[in-house]
């Protein structure tokens, strides 16, 4: 497997395909996005 190989199938693993254990989202997603701020009680 060559590093270009490599690389495109990470690109589309972290950014391209819904996980669901991420709620249908992509690994990008949940570590880019920001978690909703919780004020506490």
């Amino acid at each position: 497997m060559s590093r270009a190989s490599i690389g495109r199938y990470l690109d589309f693993y972290n950014g391209r395909r819904p996980h669901s254990s991420l709620d249908g989202g992509t690994p990008d997603q949940a570590y880019f996005n920001p978690l909703p701020f919780r004020a506490a009680a």
